[in-house]
């Protein structure tokens, strides 16, 4: 969870989180909807289904005890180097460095290390100098101060290098160059694409949601169908036969937005439309009807729990 997520948003999350399933045996067991639920709201959430899938390996391949060799741990969904080195020197006490985001920024001030930190050659410049400084005895406490020196007073912006026990050695510090480092990442225009949001709603006041493909964005969520342009009249009523829905209503246009993800911008249109449950059976496994009033624990893209909630919250 604290990949990419900073600790106060992650807390509640994780105390639910923990609640639910206390031990990899019952994350294991549990549906992926109901671990994607738990997680709606937090984002990237390949995080979830790798964690997912991590607790089930444990579970089949290590009979539910967690791996403590650093090649066993990587070798699962998720963690790399730096994820792997935290557990295995934090509950484990093995000699293992880190490179989180936090270190990143420590090292990069403390030895001016030009480049972007996510660069292939300075990712290795950084890995060298975390080898070197992360000592042989109480190398979990070491690497815990690193993050927490780093998420504290070498914060990202207004670092408080007066309070910090780095400040006569830190390069950036005694050359007054502090926020020129780490170097920003290279300025790129993210491209822009378009997407209608169909909001089909029954008689009953149900709604229709999609389970979405396990890979590519909102991996596994469920979402609102999605047309690339039924704001085209013809396009819409294609999208409706071919799927057998009758419509019984006008078609209503939602207020558009923008969801921004980590590669490009996505504007999204949202369509409501009041239609006919149809005659034929769906495909449980791809569609369901959502209800208002008792809402399945169901994995959700932050986008579509706004927009159910305005359709809860009503006119």
């Amino acid at each position: 969870m604290l990949q990419q997520t900073q600790v106060k948003t992650v807390i509640p999350y994780y105390q639910r989180f923990m609640q639910q399933f206390p031990d990899i045996i019952s994350l294991a067991n549990a549906p992926q909807d109901e671990v994607l639920h738990l997680w709606t709201g937090l984002g990237y959430y390949a995080r979830a289904r790798n964690l997912h899938k991590a607790a089930q390996i444990v579970r089949d391949q290590f009979a539910g005890q967690f791996p403590d060799s650093v090649e066993n741990i990587q070798a699962l969904p998720g963690i790399g180097r730096s994820t792997a080195g935290a557990i295995l020197s934090l509950a484990c006490q093995q000699h293992h460095p880190i490179l989180d985001g936090n270190v990143k920024r420590i090292l990069c001030r403390c030895f001016q290390v030009d480049g972007w930190p996510g660069q292939t050659r300075v990712q290795k410049a950084l890995w060298s100098l975390a080898e070197k400084l992360t000592p042989k005895q109480r190398c979990g406490d070491f690497n815990q101060a690193m993050m927490d020196l780093g998420a504290s007073l070498c914060s990202r912006s207004k670092p408080q290098c007066s309070q910090c026990p780095l400040q006569t050695q830190c390069l950036s510090c005694l050359n007054d160059t502090i926020k020129q480092y780490p170097n920003p990442k290279p300025k790129k225009n993210k491209p822009v694409k378009k997407t209608c949001l169909l909001i089909l709603c029954n008689e009953n006041g149900d709604i229709l949601l999609e389970k979405r493909p396990q890979q590519g964005i909102w991996g596994g969520l469920w979402s609102f169908p999605q047309c690339q342009n039924c704001q085209d009249k013809a396009e819409l009523k294609s999208w409706l036969e071919s799927h057998h829905y009758q419509t019984c209503g006008p078609v209503q246009k939602l207020p558009e937005f923008r969801h921004t993800f980590s590669h490009y911008h996505l504007d999204i249109t949202p369509l409501q439309i009041q239609v006919k449950i149809p005659p034929i059976v769906m495909d449980d496994n791809r569609f369901l009807w959502y209800s208002l009033s008792k809402p399945l624990k169901l994995g959700l893209p932050g986008p579509i729990t706004k927009l159910i909630s305005q359709l809860d919250a009503g006119p």
